[in-house]
């Protein structure tokens, strides 16, 4: 919602310098003219009042965390349509607002991040998916195995998935551990894939500041694989790094449309 951020930021300023300005020359001028200076404009006075309010919640949403929606089944069984989650907004350096530009270097995506960012191809959406290769990294992807390096990773199958609401339709999916080297983290696959050639198949090396992303749910996800213009996410695009789940509500009139069990996990 690049409006809002707009928004927030241009209702930041003005209210600011409105109220510094009162308080600087305006404020002065009615003392001198009225020997009152209690007697407020309504535009200062609401300035006054929304300024520290505003400033704190754009300090919050553009430097320490910012709520996001998950709006897709694609990072499936991890996160689930209808979750709200937070985005921790200094994991990989302070952005300013609107341009997300970097003005201080914090540190880097880690393989395995689950990051919120703008796609190069769709620049005004967020997605959300999992840091899959590093700069530098040869990526394939052959027979619903990921490989990275060369070396191909290995799977372990818990049980067969079985979805609620809006991810029912994933019942009966392979229900999967894929080990990432040093980390691990859940997928989801068909066991019967509609596609006979296979679903995103391929090799891609990843250039210097770009990263590869995957969505967990293997075969329901418009990832790196499919992006024609460029196969890459580019540093720059990075909004945070998803930690926490704070609700998930899919709807409020539908049956089941609050899960509490859901509130506070961890995003892995």
């Amino acid at each position: 919602m690049k409006w809002f951020e707009t928004a927030l930021v241009v209702a930041t300023f003005a209210t600011g310098i409105i109220w510094l300005l009162d308080k600087l020359f305006w404020a002065r001028r009615r003392a001198a003219e009225s020997g009152l200076i209690d007697e407020e404009p309504v535009i200062v006075d609401y300035s006054r009042a929304f300024f520290p309010v505003l400033a704190l919640v754009l300090i919050l949403r553009s430097f320490i965390a910012e709520p996001y929606k998950i709006p897709s089944s694609s990072m499936m069984p991890n996160l689930l349509v209808g979750d709200f989650i937070l985005v921790n907004k200094f994991s990989y350096g302070l952005r300013l607002p609107i341009t997300n530009t970097k003005v201080v270097p914090l540190g880097e995506p880690r393989r395995g991040d689950v990051v919120v960012f703008k796609p190069p191809h769709r620049p005004d959406e967020n997605w959300i998916k999992r840091i899959i290769g590093l700069p530098g990294d040869r990526i394939g992807f052959h027979g619903d195995t990921l490989y990275i390096n060369g070396e191909p990773m290995s799977y372990r199958k818990i049980g067969d998935y079985i979805g609620h609401g809006p991810g029912a339709d994933m019942t009966g999916a392979s229900l999967l551990t894929e080990d990432l080297p040093g980390r691990s983290h859940t997928v989801l696959e068909w066991i019967n894939n509609p596609h006979p050639g296979g679903w995103g198949q391929g090799d891609w090396e990843v250039p210097a500041g770009h990263y590869f992303v995957m969505g967990d749910n293997r075969d329901n996800s418009e990832d790196s694989r499919f992006w024609t213009q460029t196969h890459f996410l580019p540093e720059s695009d990075l909004r945070g790094k998803a930690f926490l789940i704070w609700l998930n509500c899919r709807g409020w009139f539908c049956k089941d449309g609050f899960d509490a069990s859901r509130i506070g996990t961890r995003i892995e």
